[in-house]
C-alpha cells in the first residue's frame, strides 16, 4: 500500500511537519534569482524598486523566455530540497514515495501525460477553429524553439515537486499521522489549491477558480490513492502544464509564454470553471480506472492506515543440535 511505504522509514511526524516548512522555505529561496533579475532590470532602466510589489511588473519586466526559466528554476531548486530532506532525514528513498510498486512504472506516467495532452491539444484545436476570433496565432520559430527547450526540461521538474511534496511527501506523512486515507486527500488537496491564490488568474476571473484548482487536487490525490502510486499524476500534471505552456498562453495566466497561440478572449468564470471538475475529471478517472482495473474506492479513499504487522518471528531449528 502507497500511504503504508513511509512506515519503512523515519515516520515522526515532526520529521513531516518541520519537513513541509524546510521544503517550503528552501522553494521560495530559489525565487531569488528571479527576484534579482527583475530588481537589477528595473535599477538600469531607472525603475522604483516598490513597483516590485506589482506582480505584472515581477512577471512582465524580464524577457519572456528568461522569466518562465527562473520562475521553474524556484521548482528545480524546491526539488533538490525535498530529495535531501527525504534521502537524509526520513532515510527513505525516492521510489518509496512515488510508488508501492517495486519500481517506478513509466508506463503509467507516459500514460497519464498522453491522455492529458491529447485532450488538451484536441479541445484547444476545436475551440480554436469554432471560436478563431478569440485566438491571435503568434508562432515564432527561433522563440519558440527556445520556449521548448526551456519547458521540456524545466516543466516537468516543477510539476514533479508539486506532486512528490503533495501526492508524495504530505499524503504519507498525514495519512500516518490521520491514520486513514481521507484526511490526507482532503487536506493536501486545498493547501495545493491555495496555494494558487496568488495567481493572476484568480484576479481575472475571481475566487470561484479555486474550485478548479482545489479539484484539480483531489483529481490527482484520486488518482495516487487509487493507483497506489503517483506515476499517472506526475505523468498527467506535466502533460497537463507542458502542453499549456506551449500551446496557449494569455495575458492573465501565471505562464506568460511565446506559445504557439495567444488566447486574446475575456475569461468567463462560473461554468467553465466547474464543468472541467464535475464532467472531464470523473471520465478522466473512469479512463483511469477502467485501463488499470481499479477496484476498492472505498477502501482506497477512506479506509484505515495501520502499520504493516511485524515480522513473524522464525523458530530456530534445534534439530540440528540432537546427537
Amino acid at each position: 500500500m502507497f500511504i503504508e511505504r513511509a512506515y519503512q522509514s523515519l515516520h515522526d511526524a515532526w520529521r513531516y511537519i518541520i519537513g513541509f516548512v524546510v521544503i517550503f522555505l528552501v522553494w521560495q529561496l530559489g525565487s531569488i534569482p528571479l527576484l534579482v533579475g527583475v530588481l537589477l532590470k528595473i535599477l538600469s532602466e531607472g525603475g522604483d524598486i516598490a513597483s516590485l510589489e506589482d506582480p505584472n511588473v515581477l512577471m512582465g519586466i524580464l524577457e519572456s523566455n528568461l522569466t518562465l526559466f527562473l520562475m521553474l528554476l524556484s521548482f528545480a531548486i524546491g526539488l533538490a530540497g525535498l530529495y535531501f530532506w527525504v534521502k537524509l532525514v526520513h532515510k527513505q528513498t525516492m521510489t518509496a514515495v512515488t510508488t508501492s510498486r517495486r519500481k517506478i512504472d513509466w508506463g503509467r506516467f507516459a500514460f497519464g501525460f498522453g491522455l492529458i495532452a491529447v485532450t488538451t491539444i484536441v479541445m484547444t484545436l476545436l475551440d480554436y477553429f469554432s471560436n478563431p476570433e478569440s485566438y491571435v496565432l503568434q508562432f515564432n520559430l527561433v522563440p519558440f524553439l527556445i520556449l521548448a527547450v526551456i519547458a521540456i526540461v524545466m516543466i516537468p521538474l516543477q510539476t514533479s515537486f508539486e506532486e512528490y511534496l503533495f501526492r508524495g511527501y504530505l499524503i504519507q506523512g498525514i495519512g500516518i499521522m490521520a491514520k486513514n486515507r481521507w484526511v490526507p486527500l482532503i487536506v493536501t488537496s486545498v493547501i495545493f489549491g491555495s496555494l494558487h491564490f496568488f495567481n493572476p488568474e484568480v484576479d481575472k476571473m475571481g475566487n470561484i477558480i479555486m474550485v478548479y484548482y482545489i479539484g484539480t487536487g483531489l483529481l490527482l490525490g484520486i488518482m495516487t490513492l487509487m493507483d497506489e502510486g503517483m506515476e499517472l499524476a506526475l505523468g498527467f500534471h506535466a502533460g497537463n502544464n507542458l502542453v499549456a505552456a506551449l500551446l496557449v498562453t494569455a495575458d492573465w495566466t501565471a505562464f506568460q509564454t511565446h506559445s504557439i497561440f495567444k488566447d486574446i478572449s475575456d475569461p468567463a468564470a462560473g461554468v467553465d470553471v466547474i464543468i472541467p471538475v464535475l464532467v472531464v475529471y470523473p471520465i478522466f478517472l473512469a479512463i483511469m480506472a477502467w485501463r488499470y482495473k481499479w477496484t476498492g474506492w472505498g477502501e482506497k479513499l477512506f479506509g484505515k492506515v495501520e502499520p504493516p504487522p511485524p515480522p513473524t518471528p522464525i523458530e530456530s531449528d534445534n534439530s540440528l543440535l540432537e546427537v
